[in-house]
């Protein structure tokens, strides 16, 4: 693993030995899987970096009261948390960047505890999706702008425009719910049809923003094994500018809490990563403070959850 000048999430402490995760909760950074085009480097480099940084803005704040969780971020600290670093990659070996991913989730999940994941574009929740073979059967819960159904582009099928349609593919995976789609991306018809076949749950950024994310925690069974998958652009770009094709008509970042706030009271989160922030695009570092208070969100609530470590 690596990090850049010892960076951490939160001040969390560091674990730089993946065969001896000693957590509840593990932070991991995979920058790097399957690119359209061979050695050219992702447009979200750098991205774990920026929002580890933003993390650490105020010296206190982990200690501090947090009025989204309703107390400090680790709450009665009964639930250890570290950060792995980033797992070492390259836009010019695709194959190996799939394969060290999967050996670190796996390392994660042996361990026991729930793997948080920072990317990187929209093809690293494949190879996490993956790594849970043995961990099975998930659900998989995604906000994004796009469905994400492609069979492959320009022959590449581990892409990012692929992620869900590869997940419905994998024996392991049950349940696909996908939130926030809106206007155009590279699904066509035909896209739209295969995830229909197969029976994924998709609800538009429309239908959140007439009724709420009420609707869809009905579609969540009392105790069931969620893995939630973020793409930035899957929020309006008034609070996440940093995206590839910001879309308006996103779902805000009080959407995103409640939706999480609901899922963790309902079910069990197995594993959630936040992808496709673009550090280059930002304004302000508004994209980065809301990319960071939504993982920030998404640990506090894993440290308060009842299913924490239930299998």
């Amino acid at each position: 693993m690596s990090r850049r000048d010892e960076l951490t999430f939160a001040g969390l402490p560091a674990c730089v030995d993946m065969n001896n995760i000693s957590a509840g909760i593990a932070i991991i950074g995979i920058t790097h899987a399957t690119p359209y085009e061979r050695g050219v480097p992702t447009y979200t480099l750098n991205a774990s970096h920026a929002i580890r940084k933003k993390s650490v803005r105020y010296p206190d704040e982990s200690i501090s009261w947090d009025f989204d969780l309703g107390g400090t971020l680790l709450g009665d600290g009964n639930v250890r948390v570290v950060d792995c670093g980033d797992i070492p990659g390259d836009p010019s070996d695709p194959e190996g960047n799939r394969s060290r991913a999967i050996d670190a989730i796996r390392c994660i999940l042996r361990a026991g505890a729930v793997p948080i994941v920072i990317g990187g574009d929209d093809s690293v929740p494949i190879v996490v999706f993956r790594a849970f073979e043995e961990y099975g059967p998930i659900n998989i819960l995604q906000i994004d702008a796009h469905i994400d159904w492609r069979h492959e582009i320009n022959g590449v099928t581990e892409g990012l425009s692929s992620t869900m349609r590869r997940a419905s593919e994998m024996s392991w995976v049950d349940k696909i719910v996908q939130i926030g789609s809106r206007g155009v991306g590279s699904a066509r018809v035909q896209e739209l049809e295969a995830a229909q076949a197969y029976g994924a749950q998709i609800v538009t950024a429309h239908a959140i923003h007439k009724n709420g994310v009420g609707d869809i925690l009905e579609l969540i069974q009392q105790g069931s094994a969620w893995y939630v998958t973020l793409d930035c652009d899957g929020l309006d770009p008034s609070v996440m500018p940093a995206v590839d094709y910001p879309s308006p008509g996103g779902l805000s970042y009080i959407d995103v809490i409640e939706l999480l706030h609901g899922l963790s009271r309902k079910a069990r989160i197995v594993g959630f990563n936040l992808v496709e922030f673009r550090p280059d695009m930002d304004v302000k570092g508004l994209g980065a403070t809301t990319a960071m208070r939504i993982i920030w969100n998404a640990i506090g609530l894993l440290v308060r959850s009842p299913f924490l470590g239930r299998e």
